[in-house]
């Protein structure tokens, strides 16, 4: 199976996604085949603030057609907040998309999550990940939304996250926990990988990026290779 990433939002997200699905299938003993797309993290974040699905859709859609002449099976976004477009996208897509916030979805359903605290861009906390996820309930910090998006903003145009946003970030899933009875934490942001990988905040975290790793590599196992 050919996949297909449409990668670039943020640049370390995507790095962290490659590296990711390399360690994931070599210990699998699979073989990778993988192509990605560059996406423009700026565009992304002014369609998705104001919700112009179009013309966000249309500039992936000029990536999956790209990852399609590549040979690619399937294509997946890798931001979260790339997923407000999803639906439009999927219907401009010249090879089947794979839905992100689903396979978060029915994690949570397969384990029983009712409430979950989620840590992502701005759009992602304003709209509770644009009210994609079903299975469980969506909470966001109570306090500091604003300063708290822009450092997840800076972190993820920058591709570094210092000791301070880092302490930021697990403060503000610390009193999601506590104060409004989230069971786990979902890294809502790909880039989120930066404060969390290699550090253990004191509760539960659910990495989206991870999960999506995870079900791809289930994808290649059931299916195997389809070029």
């Amino acid at each position: 199976m050919h996949i297909g990433l449409i990668g670039g939002i943020g640049p370390a997200a995507t790095v962290a996604y490659y590296t990711g699905l390399v360690a994931a299938f070599k210990k699998a003993g699979q073989p990778l085949e993988v192509t990605i797309a560059h996406a423009d993290v700026s565009v992304l974040s002014a369609n998705a603030s104001s919700n112009n699905k179009q013309a966000q859709a249309s500039v992936f859609a000029k990536h999956t057609a790209q990852l399609e002449r590549a040979g690619c099976d399937v294509a997946l976004i890798t931001a979260l907040t790339g997923h407000f477009c999803f639906t439009e996208t999927q219907a401009l897509s010249e090879i089947p998309l794979i839905n992100g916030a689903g396979i978060i979805d029915d994690y949570c359903k397969k384990h029983q999550i009712g409430v979950i605290g989620l840590l992502g861009s701005p759009p992602v906390l304003a709209t509770h990940l644009f009210g994609l996820l079903k299975a469980s309930e969506t909470v966001v910090p109570n306090k500091g939304l604003e300063g708290l998006g822009k450092t997840y903003m800076n972190v993820a145009t920058s591709g570094k996250c210092s000791e301070d946003s880092r302490q930021k970030f697990f403060e503000a899933g610390a009193k999601m926990i506590e104060r409004q009875k989230a069971e786990a934490i979902l890294l809502a942001g790909t880039d989120l990988a930066l404060a969390f990988h290699g550090h253990e905040p004191g509760y539960e975290v659910i990495d989206a990026l991870q999960l999506h790793i995870d079900a791809l590599l289930a994808l290649q196992i059931e299916h195997g290779p389809l070029s």
